[in-house]
């Protein structure tokens, strides 16, 4: 019986630890933003790969010296979850090695040098955690309960009275969070896209990139590909922040819902996760349209999420699920093979291949 007891106390306990993980995984975003907000990857990023203490990352950061414990504590809580590595610098010569006061050297891990350097993830991580993306989650219950038009469905609309697009419209500096997200995303992922999946880009003239935004993504093409000519349409507040000077990249001012200028090839990384079934048909149809039939070289090349492709493991499961409700905040949706096929096929295409070698994204092909 007291095994039993034991064990049956064990799993309730075990219970309550997997509810706290839960309840308090927002903590670990707030820490994530703290020391994006403090720059702590760059404090101990300028001292090397030797790490830094944390007297030497006061100094960077400037904080004043009564928070100095709390950051102690706060180093603790991104140590614990992988953001950064702490340890004890190497005994001095004719030292015991046994000295428990020696301050922790903190080093950067895997997920922190994606914070780092020229060609750095902050960007869109400080957008994902933006008050703006994240307040509206607050509501989420309330929301549920509420009876909308489609049209104000809209979660971050909900909060905020205007739509996201809307907002990014009226605030240049709402537009350039997330412009420099998007670009610093595309940095990121282009190369690794072209190198995993060159063949989706091999055989065309020409390619347009539909709501690219900066053109990171297009300029990323057209340097891997320079036979490519490589356009990018955008909303006219949008492209008039284009970067200047010769990027390689043509930019048109436009609306993807009216009409996409003619190439061999549209392009759309997570462009359609942002958008109801209906307005993706609108734009699939608007692609197809500009295409040249497939046995002349015309393809949609689509960046995205296809839920449930393999390979698929629980993490990223549980990261597809999650962003799927993330971009429910803009009336998004994560999709899976059998919802993009749908949509595929109502905006007039005939065939698809779908290659899982993005992480938790996939390159799609859709061939009219």
């Amino acid at each position: 019986m007291a095994l039993n007891g034991s064990t049956t106390n064990q799993a309730l306990l075990d219970a309550q630890l997997e509810l706290w993980q839960n309840t308090f995984g927002y903590i670990k975003s707030m820490a994530l933003k703290s020391a994006l907000d403090l720059r702590i990857a760059d404090a101990i990023h300028h001292h090397g790969g030797s790490g830094a203490t944390l007297p030497q990352i006061v100094t960077r950061i400037m904080i004043p010296s009564s928070k100095i414990p709390h950051l102690r504590r706060l180093m603790r809580v991104l140590v614990a979850t992988g953001v950064f590595a702490a340890q004890h610098p190497p005994p001095a010569a004719g030292s015991s090695g046994d000295d428990e006061d020696e301050p922790m050297l903190y080093t950067l891990t895997p997920v922190s040098r994606l914070l780092v350097g020229s060609q750095n993830l902050a960007p869109i991580t400080t957008m994902n955690l933006h008050p703006a993306f994240i307040s509206p989650f607050f509501e989420l219950g309330s929301w549920f309960q509420h009876e909308e038009a489609p049209e104000s469905c809209e979660l971050f609309k909900h909060a905020h009275g205007q739509t996201c697009w809307g907002q990014a419209d009226r605030d240049a500096t709402f537009n350039a969070l997330i412009n420099d997200g998007m670009v610093s995303d595309s940095n990121f992922l282009m190369d690794i896209a072209i190198s995993q999946c060159a063949g989706a880009f091999q055989g065309i003239t020409s390619l347009v990139d539909v709501g690219g935004g900066l053109g990171a993504s297009a300029q990323a093409i057209a340097k891997a590909f320079p036979g490519v000519k490589c356009s990018v349409l955008d909303l006219d507040h949008v492209v008039a922040n284009a970067p200047a000077g010769d990027t390689g990249v043509q930019y048109i001012a436009g609306d993807m819902f009216e009409k996409i200028p003619p190439a061999d090839a549209m392009f759309l990384k997570w462009i359609l996760h942002d958008w109801d079934d209906e307005e993706c048909i609108r734009i699939l149809n608007n692609c197809r349209k500009a295409i040249p039939p497939r046995e002349e070289g015309g393809k949609v090349i689509i960046i995205d999420m296809a839920i449930g492709v393999e390979p698929s493991d629980l993490r990223h499961k549980e990261m597809q699920a999650v962003f799927d409700i993330f971009v429910m905040v803009i009336n998004g949706k994560e999709r899976n093979e059998k919802e993009w096929k749908k949509i595929f096929f109502k905006a007039g295409f005939s065939d698809y291949k779908i290659t899982p070698v993005l992480g938790v994204r996939s390159i799609i092909e859709v061939y009219p």
